[in-house]
C-alpha cells in the first residue's frame, strides 16, 4: 500500500468553504481522477483519507495538508496534476510526495497566519500588538456549545507583529497587516482569539472582519521561531533513496588477486 501526502489551499471565496464541503469536493476529485484509493473495511467503507489540523470556516490557507492510501503505486507529481485537475479553482493541490516517514499529524504543532485589518491605522496596530506582547496573560472568550468558555490565549502566541504594508488589493483606506505564529495547543487559540486578545488589551476593533490567511504550518523550532516544513522529511527520504543507487553505480570496483 503506497500512502501519498498533500498540500492543498483554500484560496478567494473557497475560504468559506467548510472541512466537511472539502471532504465531499476532494472525493469527488478522487472518483474523476480514477485514483487507486483503498477503502476501510466494515459496513460502511470509505477512501482512506487522513485529514491534519483543517483551517477554520472563513479564513484563506496556503497550508492545509491530508495523506491518502493507495492500493497501487502513482508517481505523486502526476497524481497531484490529476486532482488539481478535478478540484474547483481556489481548492487547489500544490504539492505532493510519497509518504517515507511517520508522524505527519505530530509534525504540525504550529501554524503562520496573516492578519489583514482593514480600516486599521497601521500605527494602532503597532501599539496594540507592543501592548499584546508585554501581556502575561490575555484572557479571551469563546461561544462554544456548552456555553461561553474563558481561557488565556498568550501563552500559546509564538510572535506577532506588523507586518509592512498590503501589496494586494491596494486601496487609500488604512490597512494594518499582522503575522501571527501560534502554537497547537489545547484549547485551541485560533486568529479570532488573538483579535479577540488584541481587543481587551488595547481596545482595538476592526471596522470589517478581518481576512484571516494561514500561510505554513508545521513543527515549531523554538531556537529560531521558525515554523519549518512538514514534508520535507519525506521529500529528503526520497532524495537519499534515489541518490543510493546513483552512489553505489559510480563507486569504484574493488581489484581482484594479481
Amino acid at each position: 500500500m503506497q500512502r501519498i501526502r498533500l498540500r492543498y489551499t483554500k484560496r478567494g471565496r473557497l475560504r468559506f468553504t467548510s472541512h466537511r464541503d472539502f471532504q465531499r469536493a476532494f472525493e469527488r476529485a478522487l472518483r474523476r481522477a480514477e485514483v487507486p484509493m483503498a477503502y476501510s473495511a466494515g459496513f460502511t467503507p470509505h477512501p482512506k483519507v487522513s485529514y491534519a489540523n483543517a483551517a477554520p470556516t472563513g479564513t484563506g490557507s496556503e497550508a492545509e495538508y491530508l495523506e491518502i492510501a493507495l492500493t497501487a503505486a502513482r508517481d505523486p507529481e502526476t497524481l497531484r496534476v490529476l486532482l488539481d485537475e478535478s478540484m474547483p479553482a481556489g481548492l487547489d493541490v500544490v504539492e505532493a510526495v510519497e509518504a517515507r516517514t511517520s508522524g505527519l499529524a505530530d509534525r504540525l504543532t504550529a501554524s503562520v497566519w496573516e492578519l489583514r485589518l482593514d480600516g486599521v491605522d497601521p500605527a494602532d496596530a503597532e501599539r496594540a500588538v507592543d501592548a499584546f506582547n508585554r501581556a502575561e496573560t490575555v484572557e479571551v472568550q469563546r461561544m462554544t456549545k456548552n456555553g461561553v468558555r474563558t481561557f488565556d490565549a498568550r501563552p500559546a502566541v509564538a510572535s506577532l507583529e506588523t507586518h509592512g504594508s498590503p501589496a494586494d488589493r491596494p486601496t487609500d483606506q488604512p490597512c494594518a497587516i499582522l503575522r501571527l505564529v501560534v502554537r497547537h495547543v489545547t484549547p485551541a487559540v485560533r486568529p479570532d482569539d488573538v483579535l479577540s486578545g488584541l481587543r481587551a488589551v488595547a481596545d482595538l476593533a476592526p471596522p470589517v472582519p478581518a481576512a484571516v490567511t494561514r500561510l505554513a504550518q508545521g513543527l515549531f523550532d523554538e531556537e529560531t521561531g521558525t515554523v519549518t516544513d512538514p514534508l520535507a522529511p519525506d521529500r529528503e527520504a526520497a532524495e537519499a533513496l534515489t541518490a543510493a543507487p546513483a552512489a553505489a553505480a559510480t563507486a569504484p570496483t574493488p581489484e581482484g588477486p594479481a
